[in-house]
């Protein structure tokens, strides 16, 4: 990926709505130029969205935390993202090496709420839970250290 592709997108992950004429201004490109490189960057997959940061405490979701499943039987299929795709309060479910198979980053609105979202979750992919509330977050959606060097 070029420099100016780069530039581009380290901009766009700090702010998607940055507009064509500040990114323009931002690069040194004209308003035209920055507009085909993002829709080829789009095209490409490279940016594959845009999405509005939300204030979780704002909507009744102070709750985070991250919880670590493995398989009560481990000859079981490796289907737990699937049977867990429906339950709304998983956030994110990242497949990790280690002791468990994957975490998932989850969103509620309580403890209790907490509770019940984990028996969903045993009981829906079979599963053994080790739970980490989170207590506070410092910082979240940072942009990626993207290189700005050529290849």
């Amino acid at each position: 990926m070029e420099e100016i592709d780069r530039r581009i997108v380290r901009l766009l992950a700090a702010d998607g709505r940055m507009s064509f004429t500040d990114l323009a201004k931002q690069t040194g490109l004209s308003v035209s130029a920055v507009h085909q490189r993002v829709r080829r960057l789009e095209k490409r997959g490279v940016i594959r969205g845009y999405a509005a940061l939300v204030d979780y405490d704002a909507v009744g979701l102070p709750l985070t935390a991250f919880v670590s499943i493995k398989p009560i039987d481990p000859s079981a299929p490796d289907d737990a993202p699937e049977r867990l795709a429906h339950l709304e309060g998983i956030e994110a479910c990242y497949s990790v090496a280690g002791e468990e198979s994957y975490i998932l980053k989850v969103r509620v609105g309580s403890p209790v709420e907490l509770e019940e979202l984990l028996q969903q979750i045993r009981a829906s992919a079979g599963v053994s839970t080790r739970t980490t509330v989170v207590l506070s977050i410092p910082y979240e959606h940072r942009p990626p250290a993207i290189d700005l060097s050529p290849d």
